[in-house]
């Protein structure tokens, strides 16, 4: 940039501006050598060179037309497949090692040979860049670059041909990555997740201190800062530390600010109301489904309903199987279900969060919401019919829970302060996974609520038992018979989860349209009444009995559970749970203050802060480096101190040309503070420990 300028009304004159990539530049960072290294899209990453850019900067107006053009001859393209990442020399432009997404490295193939035309291609530029008296090796840069691009892009076409299930989890791409001044690499994931490496690529710790997506890396001495952005992708955060953390200052500042943790702990408390019903592919009332939800409605902040057999038209059901997803959107029927539900509950202020998708004659749909930085889960199934199929029922449930995994909705609005994701269960005919990788999201959320037709049995009754002890209202005695009740307690399904006391008759199975217990089916086949239609939690408790904290944060208990007999229109009577919540959160601008008093008034932390400006006893061997053709210079740096490690840097501001008597002729300033391609600095960054010296080698 000419900063020279006579204009009082600009402070910078453009210096030097080309196409760079198709797409929008995602990161830049510049080599000690002055290269420039872009990143875009698609896991596009290109060099331009300092030699290009110098020569570019130092044309005169009349050439400016030109400029341009020499950077973008100039790039070497590191153009590689998503999905992966490598480690390049940054002075030899060599590839290293290649990562696929789980942190695995690939082996380097032998490297093919350079094809005539690129070395033609080579030549040219050589005669444009590289003065007579430096010409590089046989082998030299830009084809020791190709053959390393051709060795990069055979490995992740390796990577990506062992099968597609190794990157199905999108959530563990990598987005960012720096070099710190220790010689660690740092690489961030979609998913929150921190990895550090080392300088051979051993992966050797990772953390998860945010569950946003990582962006962007900034790292400055001992410091490293991380950009992260929120799933709504509405706002970024900025976290930093100390490269050498965890150190003892984190376990005192940890330690101080979860003792003040009452301060700015806040509680919450609202109700969900749930509903589940099997509508026999028919239609309800008005008066139905105000009976059934808008009755309960008046009190509750959540609510969420689950239906089952909504008849959809079988054309639409063979256009939805051949995309292998089944939902509302775009079936008339669905439509109907949410006008009138949405009706039924006085829709003023209702406000749809999702909707799920699913294929097949059984299986489940999920929703996941955000409430107060808590994490809840709705799971509406419909699990394998008949009685003897118990085990089938309980696999179906276990496949379920292990298998439906969530992604963000982008054409559903959300609810002020609550984010939503919906998807379903991934079938057998999905893209196979590896379950050991896979996440678990059911596991990780802090309330699980099922809902649907589970269909589980009575066992051991007949018929007529269960209609007599449902007309004399026996319902302890028949939950004794209750099939979920009994896999539940072997702790074959539903594990971790607990249920209401069932207090209503068996909501299957009715003859339609007939009022009252009488209703239940008297035919041919006599189905014995069950409880099919069920809706089971889990909460943050390991114990019956706790208290919301932020080591318990979300507590449930149940308000009401029942059926609601006077409801006709389908076989299966519809079901609602009201459940009264407790969210444990932390009030963020409170903690940043007790924080900040930490900080600020904590003897050990002021002592230890006290300490950090200290600049230990460093020595440099000499101050003057005169080098010559082929010449080889060592410079020592010691670190004299015994308590602390010093970190150095060695940067070329500048080149000067000295004649034959000493004197300084010319200095020409590298604005990029880069080495130029004949100097070599090895190491030119790093730590030197206590009482330890580096010796740097510079070749001219």
């Amino acid at each position: 940039m000419d900063q020279h300028s006579d204009d009082a009304n600009s402070h910078f004159k453009e210096g030097l501006s080309w196409q760079a990539h198709k797409g929008p530049v995602l990161s830049i960072v510049v080599s000690s050598y002055g290269d420039l290294w872009s990143g875009s899209e698609n896991g596009v990453i290109r060099i331009w060179q300092w030699d290009a850019i110098e020569k570019s900067l130092s044309l005169s107006s009349e050439e400016k037309h030109m400029a341009a053009l020499l950077v973008e001859r100039a790039c070497i393209d590191l153009r590689s497949q998503p999905l992966s990442f490598s480690i390049w020399d940054a002075r030899t432009k060599e590839l290293v090692k290649v990562f696929n997404t789980e942190g695995q490295i690939e082996n380097r193939a032998d490297l093919p040979s350079v094809q005539q035309q690129d070395q033609s291609v080579e030549d040219e530029m050589k005669v444009k860049f590289v003065h007579p008296s430096k010409k590089e090796k046989s082998g030299g840069f830009l084809q020791r670059s190709r053959n390393a691009i051709m060795g990069a892009a055979d490995a992740v076409r390796r990577v990506a041909t062992r099968g597609a299930g190794a990157f199905v989890d999108d959530t563990k791409r990598t987005e960012a990555l720096v070099l710190t001044v220790d010689g660690m690499i740092w690489t961030g994931c979609s998913n929150g997740l921190l990895v550090q490496w080392d300088g051979n690529g051993n992966r050797l710790q990772e953390f998860s201190h945010h569950s946003s997506a990582v962006q962007c890396f900034c790292t400055f001495g001992t410091l490293i800062y991380v950009g992260y952005v929120s799933a709504s992708r509405n706002h970024g955060g900025i976290r930093g530390w100390s490269i050498a953390s965890p150190g003892p200052i984190d376990s005192i500042i940890r330690s101080e600010v979860a003792s003040r943790e009452l301060e700015y702990t806040r509680r919450n408390s609202f109700r969900i109301l749930v509903g589940t019903w099997n509508v026999g592919q028919g239609r309800a009332s008005q008066d139905a489904l105000k009976a059934w939800l808008g009755s309960a409605a008046s009190d509750v902040g959540i609510i969420v309903v689950g239906l089952q057999e909504v008849e959809m038209g079988a054309g639409f059901l063979a256009m939805s199987a051949a995309k292998e997803t089944v939902g509302l959107e775009g079936s008339a029927i669905g439509q109907w279900w949410l006008d009138n539900i949405g009706k039924a509950l006085d829709e003023g202020k209702a406000v749809p969060c999702g909707f799920g998708r699913a294929i097949g004659n059984k299986g489940g749909v999920g929703l996941r919401i955000r409430v107060l930085d808590r994490i809840m889960c709705f799971v509406n199934c419909h699990l394998a019919a008949h009685l003897e199929a118990v085990n089938r029922r309980n696999a179906d449930f276990d496949h379920i829970f292990r298998n439906i995994a969530f992604g963000r909705s982008s054409n559903v609005p959300a609810a002020a302060g609550v984010s939503t994701a919906s998807h379903t269960v991934k079938g057998t005919h999905a893209a196979s996974t590896n379950h050991e990788e896979s996440r678990l999201d059911l596991a990780e959320a802090d309330m699980v609520v099922f809902l649907g037709d589970f269909n589980y049995r009575l066992f051991d009754i007949s018929y007529d038992e269960a209609r007599d002890f449902v007309s004399q209202r026996s319902f302890d005695w028949l939950r004794e018979k209750d099939q979920l009740r009994a896999e539940m307690q072997a702790g074959k399904v539903f594990q971790g989860m607990r249920e209401a006391v069932v207090a209503f008759p068996p909501t299957y199975k009715f003859a339609r349209h007939q009022p009252g217990l009488a209703g239940y089916d008297s035919g041919e086949k006599k189905r014995i009444p069950a409880w099919c239609d069920r809706i089971i939690y889990r909460d943050n408790r390991s114990a019956p009995v706790s208290d919301c904290s932020l080591d318990c944060p979300v507590v449930a208990s149940i308000i009401q559970y029942e059926a609601c007999m006077d409801v006709i229109e389908s076989d299966h009577k519809p079901v609602r749970c009201k459940f009264h919540v407790q969210v444990a959160h932390v009030d963020r601008s409170v903690r940043r203050q007790e924080f900040g008093e930490v900080v600020r008034f904590n003897e050990k932390v002021r002592s230890i802060f006290e300490q950090l400006p200290h600049v230990p006893e460093t020595t440099v061997s000499t101050n003057n480096i005169r080098l010559q053709s082929q010449d080889t210079v060592v410079l020592r740096i010691t670190n004299k101190d015994f308590n602390e490690k010093a970190i150095f840097r060695i940067t070329c501001e500048g080149v000067c040309t000295v004649s034959d008597d000493g004197e300084e002729n010319t200095y020409h300033s590298r604005g990029l503070f880069g080495f130029p391609r004949w100097l070599e600095v090895t190491p030119a960054a790093g730590i030197i420990k206590q009482d330890h010296f580096r010796g740097g080698r510079s070749t001219s």
